[in-house]
């Protein structure tokens, strides 16, 4: 079996650097992880992307940030997931600034968290060594796992916890398949599938069905919604508003810079606070 630990790309890299360390699992916690982003400002050569934000993801929750291209949606979540340090402002895990933790804190930080990528990119491997990559550069502690929690998939032997995750957006059966031979909707359902092998705290989700049809959509949403059933906190980006309304438990309207609103979803789309909410969920307010 071929490492496809050599043939990634840099989306795929960025998606294995979120799913899956090396070295031992951070020990169960029953209080979950709560990510807090407060004041947080962020740009580029001097340009603030956004400034002063704060949003929180809360476990078993689903808070969709939703806002025009080009708003920050991606930047925030690259943040929340500490792959970038701010501007000003503070990224907390359950209360601790993740960039006053030592490194090793702050890679189990990392650990308990997954992110999906709006470019779906895959390593060049089959769809069930896909699933499993979280999990193999675990080995550690995964190597401690007794066969009988493995499971035969087609012709390869790989962990249950990928295989379940297969399973979860409807990809199981194809998980002898090569990477490069499925579609868009496809390769974004088995890129979910490695987010949620190693059982995250947190998914992170950039703008997930981007271009994707009407079915694999409503399975990518089924998927979110499945996490939140299992006690994951999700943030969820994206430009879909009436995704954002059939999905999530809270709504933040980020806008010109900033979160104009954030509250209830229902409560976002039904009696918004703000007249530019009220104006972009009715299509009105153009960027």
């Amino acid at each position: 079996m071929s490492d496809p630990r050599g043939e990634a790309d840099g989306a795929a890299g960025d998606a294995a650097r979120a799913n899956g360390r090396e070295g031992e699992r951070p020990s169960a916690t029953t209080e979950g992880l709560r990510l807090e982003a407060r004041g947080l400002t962020h740009g580029f050569d001097g340009d603030a992307v956004f400034a002063d934000v704060d949003l929180s993801v809360e476990p078993g929750d689903v808070v969709a940030v939703v806002g025009p291209s080009g708003a920050g949606k991606t930047t925030l979540l690259r943040l929340l997931a500490c792959f970038e340090t701010p501007s000003a402002g503070v990224v907390t895990a359950n209360g601790r600034d993740v960039w006053e933790l030592s490194d090793e804190e702050r890679l189990r930080v990392r650990r308990r968290l997954g992110m999906v990528f709006q470019h779906r990119s895959l390593f060049s491997a089959t769809v069930g060594q896909n699933a499993a990559y979280g999990l193999r550069v675990r080995s550690s502690w995964r190597e401690r796992v007794e066969s009988s929690l493995r499971k035969v998939v087609g012709r390869h032997e790989i962990p249950r916890a990928a295989t379940d995750a297969l399973e979860t957006v409807g990809m199981a059966e194809k998980a002898d398949r090569h990477a490069a031979s499925l579609s868009g909707g496809e390769a974004q359902r088995v890129a979910i599938a490695r987010a949620l092998a190693p059982d995250p705290d947190v998914l992170l989700f950039d703008e997930p069905t981007s271009n994707l049809d009407p079915r694999n959509t409503a399975i990518v949403e089924g998927a979110i919604r499945a996490a939140r059933g299992r006690g994951m906190g999700v943030c969820l980006a994206t430009h879909d508003m009436q995704q954002a309304r059939r999905v999530s438990d809270r709504t933040a309207v980020l806008l010109g810079g900033e979160v104009i609103e954030c509250g209830p979803t229902e409560r976002v789309f039904e009696a918004p606070e703000d007249d530019r909410t009220r104006d972009f969920v009715a299509g009105e307010l153009v960027y």
